[in-house]
């Protein structure tokens, strides 16, 4: 390279750098730090989800994927986690906290907004490793608003059921058990069942699951269409509910989002009464959150952390992906629909339990959702083996690992 060439490239170098170069990411120059966070959220979340972090003017880089445990796992024994990671199981989160991988939340959020369950902690590790940014209502199903349904059990020809994902496949035949648990047998047992103090083999989670085991052998073809079926119905359809033959959709609130602009055509009830074996009354209502989890140490993390747990952010992020958030001071959003589901995130007549495959360890949580994939696929043979089968990778983890407490709770 001739002098005339370098000093050339060094003019030009000096103006990018006095103009700011332009190719930051919001906020900030080349030479700041990016935040890097790995969540949940694809598609049109992860557009709203970016939108939101645009607005806090922190230079960023976000990863969306349905596997966050694989990617999150690889890169932290790549060495290289990212600075802030969002999962929807806590209960894998409680498995770094063991190993000293995350830093305390302390300071960096309100926590008389968070009431139960959205702080569970764990025996033997520090407080405030982790924060819900998202919520969702489970224990409801949902209905097209012109067929209200008869608060009774309904055969399994009504019922909207897929087992697919993008990423674990099964946790929609969890869903229904945990359910089934919740609502017979109440929250102290569903505590006790989800954080392993209550073997798996117990009657009552073998009736449970024997029961939902019952529903699918009404039909087995039907049931075995299900392992095929994506929870999200068709690309580029209406949902399972409009569209897939059928009348009644055990899911969460989320749900809607599947709907399209047939949304306001679905309405929705309390699961208990339409549960196999019932009706029963609502014992508790089954939630589920994305939890974010500080592995980096920078003070531009810790930013933004405070302003996504924040009032202001999840409001904002309420407004703009359509999410409810567990913040206590976010104002209920508008519309029936919505306003019956943050009402049933606030009120004191029933507990709120957190999903509990989403608090268990992650291999047992595995198990649980091979072990529904195979009675979906064989409702006829017994359960037992299943639960042994599950109890047995229980009984494998480490008597040290950190049970979670406050897995249920009422809001406060």
């Amino acid at each position: 390279m001739t002098r005339l060439n370098r000093a050339l490239l060094l003019v030009l170098a000096l103006f990018l750098t006095a103009a700011g170069c332009g190719l930051s990411a919001p906020g900030g120059s080349d030479e700041e730090p990016k935040v890097t966070i790995l969540g949940p959220w694809t598609d049109d979340q992860e557009r709203h989800f970016k939108e939101v972090l645009d607005g806090f003017g922190i230079p960023y880089t976000y990863q969306g994927t349905a596997a966050t445990r694989e990617v999150l796992l690889a890169e932290v024994q790549a060495g290289n986690p990212p600075d802030i990671a969002i999962l929807p199981g806590v209960g894998e989160l409680v498995e770094y906290a063991e190993e000293n991988r995350l830093q305390p939340l302390t300071g960096l959020y309100e926590r008389d907004e968070y009431g139960n369950p959205w702080r569970p902690g764990a025996q033997g590790i520090a407080d405030d490793l982790w924060v819900p940014l998202k919520a969702d209502l489970k224990s409801i199903v949902w209905y097209r608003e012109s067929e209200p349904p008869e608060p009774a059990p309904a055969p399994l020809s009504a019922w909207c059921i897929g087992m697919g994902d993008d990423g674990a496949s099964g946790w929609p035949g969890s869903d229904w058990i945990e359910d089934l648990i919740l609502q017979r047998a109440g929250p102290n047992l569903y505590e006790r069942w989800a954080t392993g103090d209550l073997a798996w083999t117990d009657e009552r989670v073998s009736s449970a699951w024997t029961t939902w085991a019952g529903l699918l052998a009404q039909d087995r073809a039907a049931a075995r269409d299900a392992l095929l079926a994506d929870h999200r119905g068709r690309v580029g359809g209406h949902g399972l509910l409009f569209g897939g033959g059928c009348d009644l959709e055990h899911q969460g609130s989320f749900a809607r989002a599947f709907y399209g602009d047939r949304k306001e055509a679905a309405g929705f009830m309390d699961s208990a009464p339409l549960l196999p074996g019932g009706p029963y009354r609502v014992q508790a209502h089954e939630v589920a959150a994305d939890f974010a989890a500080l592995f980096g140490r920078g003070g531009r993390a810790h930013d933004m952390i405070r302003r996504l747990a924040s009032r202001e952010g999840q409001e904002d992020w309420g407004r703009k992906g359509g999410v409810f958030s567990p913040n206590a001071a976010v104002p209920a959003k508008k519309g029936p629909v919505e306003k019956d589901i943050s009402r049933r995130f606030t009120e004191q007549r029933v507990p709120l339990c957190l999903d509990a495959s989403d608090v268990m360890p992650a291999a047992v949580r595995d198990a649980f959702y091979e072990a529904v994939l195979l009675t979906v696929a064989h409702p006829e043979e017994p359960v037992r083996q299943r639960l042994e089968d599950i109890q047995k990778v229980q009984d494998a983890q480490s008597s040290d690992t950190p049970r979670l407490t406050g897995v249920c709770g009422r809001p406060q």
